[in-house]
């Protein structure tokens, strides 16, 4: 029979940026097709807590570490097999599933964020400059200077960024399924404990 007593697993910060980045880009992805300044905003937010969650994963606490929870291929692979017959190894941290979406769901997100990035006016490329560039319309400021060679790039990086945005969204939805398949083969609530932080004891 499992054990009742738990012990803590995922620090503040964890939870903090796991949850802040849930929200932000959720109101992001709606307001994608707006280019409005609460966007861009939201963008920097974002790649400000990307940054930081990367720094944190070499110094931070035991299960936060990138050491702890990347794994190479074989074992992904095994895992998954194993969760198919649903006889999955029990990790106190990321299983190799788990940490190997949170490594794609950084790159990606980094990705969509730098993009947008590079999609902003020349005059917008600061933050202190945003508010005033986001004013006027996103073509008018583009207009000067920019030949068609130029504006066909820019219809392209468009592009990789919303297929970058839809392509997280995808990644979100498998990691949900993936969180719930995993608190069914293991009898515990995966969601609760990325709020309390606390996990059940038991083997690692």
């Amino acid at each position: 029979m499992p054990s009742t007593e738990e012990i803590r697993v995922w620090d503040p910060f964890v939870r903090v940026f796991h949850w802040s980045l849930v929200v932000l880009f959720a109101i992001a992805y709606l307001t994608g097709d707006e280019e409005s300044r609460l966007h861009i905003w939201i963008g920097y937010a974002i790649l400000a807590l990307l940054a930081a969650r990367i720094v944190w994963g070499f110094v931070g606490t035991r299960h936060a570490r990138f050491r702890d929870f990347v794994f190479p291929p074989r074992v992904i692979l095994g895992y998954a097999l194993a969760m198919v017959t649903m006889r999955a190894r029990r990790y106190l941290g990321h299983n190799p599933l788990g940490g190997a979406m949170v490594v794609t769901l950084l790159v990606c997100l980094s990705l969509t964020g730098i993009t947008g990035y590079l999609l902003l006016p020349g005059e917008a490329s600061s933050p202190d400059q945003i508010a005033a560039a986001t004013l006027a319309p996103i073509a008018m400021a583009r207009a000067n200077g920019r030949d068609e060679h130029n504006r066909d790039d820019d219809g392209l990086l468009k592009e990789l960024h919303e297929a970058l945005a839809d392509l997280t969204v995808i990644l979100v939805l498998l990691h949900i399924a993936g969180v719930l398949a995993s608190s069914l083969v293991h009898r515990e609530n995966l969601v609760r404990s990325m709020i309390t932080g606390r996990k059940r004891a038991g083997p690692d």
